[in-house]
Formats: structure tokens, sequence, C-alpha cells
């Protein structure tokens, strides 16, 4: 299968119940900032940089750089470089804007991460990052937190960055069908039994999608599926 169809245009099957909806809403909210990625960007935990093609057709990104973790990369395709998880081999105010997708829950010292990150970007620069709520254990042993809202917003805080911005990935209904997408492809059902399941959730779990709603006041009783942020490095 074609990457772009893995990650950008990616419709709901019986196969990808458990990814289709967090993979759109990553997209989508991407899209939200398409216009603003401009000059150089960095891709810290790049992984196999599926949204590098998307980004360099759908803005002003003129040099995309890939930067992998170099204990957790285990993929096809090679980065630009990796980073030791100290100090990123690049020079400070290197690049115009930096998006981490699905990275930050491997990282663990969320720090030094968000600091070399700050260290990296340019006056003024982005950052664009997503992160998983639920989800399952993946990558192990290199998956080490679950954020929410109120946590993300301190680190980045802490690390010098404004004008932060956080929404949620998806919201109650989102988040009763990830769960049940998650169970019914990676539980450990037999295959006769993740076929008959799929068939009954598959039109539940697109019904709970469609009716989703992401506008969430993190500080009532939400449920969020994940989380995406913008941020900006001070012009000073």
């Amino acid at each position: 299968m074609d990457i772009k169809d893995e990650f950008i245009n990616i419709s709901a099957s019986y196969r990808n119940l458990d990814s289709f909806y967090h993979r759109r809403s990553i997209v989508r909210a991407l899209d939200a900032v398409l216009l603003e990625l401009h000059g150089e960007l960095l891709d810290a935990g790049c992984g196999e940089m599926p949204y590098r093609e998307y980004i360099l057709e759908n803005s002003a990104v003129e040099k995309y750089t890939g930067l992998e973790l170099t204990d957790t990369f285990d993929k096809s395709g090679e980065p630009d470089c990796f980073w030791d998880g100290e100090t990123m081999p690049f020079d400070g105010e290197n690049f115009d804007c930096v998006i981490s997708t699905e990275v930050l829950e491997h990282v663990f010292e969320p720090q030094i991460l968000f600091g070399e990150i700050r260290r990296v970007l340019k006056p003024g620069g982005l950052l664009f990052l997503t992160t998983p709520f639920i989800w399952n254990l993946h990558e192990q042993p290199f998956d080490y937190y679950r954020y929410t809202p109120f946590a993300i917003r301190k680190l980045l805080e802490e690390a010098g960055f404004e004008n932060i911005e956080i929404c949620a990935l998806g919201g109650w209904h989102a988040s009763l069908a990830q769960m049940l997408g998650l169970w019914v492809r990676r539980s450990g059902l037999n295959t006769f039994m993740r076929r008959i399941f799929s068939f009954i959730l598959k039109p539940v779990i697109s019904w709970l999608c469609r009716h989703d709603r992401r506008d969430i006041d993190f500080n009532r009783a939400a449920m969020i599926t994940g989380i995406s942020v913008v941020a900006r490095k001070s012009d000073a």
C-alpha cells in the first residue's frame, strides 16, 4: 500500500479500524498549520517521514530534514540524521519550523527534547506536534508516557515556548471508537473472530467517528484520543 493511503488519504476499512481515525485526525490537525510552515523544516522523530511529500507539495517549506531517535529507529527508509537523546546535530536557530508526530510518548526526558527543539528553532519559529492518549503499548520498551493537555502546556512553558494552542484529536465518541478498533484489531483474537467482530463493529466505529465532537473543554469531564499542539519560540 502507498504510504499516502496509509497516512494521508486514509479511509476506513476492516483492516485499519484501529488506526484510520487517529491518522486522519493527525492530517486534519496538520492541515490547520500547513500555510504557516515555510523555509527549513525539521521532522523530529521522523520514522519513515510519511508527511514529507504532503508538506513539500502543500506548504512553503523548501527544505525538509528528517531526524530520528537512535534507540528507537527500526523502519525501512533512512532518515537524514540521528539524535543521541542529548544534543541535536544542528546549530542553534537553524530551522523555521519543527514537526514531531507521535514521538513525545517515546522520549523519556521530554524537557531535553523541548529544550533542543527550542534551541534549533529560529526566533518566532513554529512547533507542531501530536501525541496519543488512547493507544496500546507500542515500540516496547520505548513507550514511556501518555500526556494530558495540562502536562504538555507546563512542559512547553517551562521550555520557553509561547502562544501555545492545544487541541483534542478526538473526543468522547472517537475515544470509544478508538478502543473498539484497537480491541478488534490488536487484542489477540483469532482470525475468524477478528473477521466477525470487524464486520460487526465497522459501522459502529464509523458512526461514532462521524458524530464525534472535537471542541473539547479540557476543564470539564473530557475524554480524548490524542492531542495536537502548536507553539512558538519567542521573537526575543
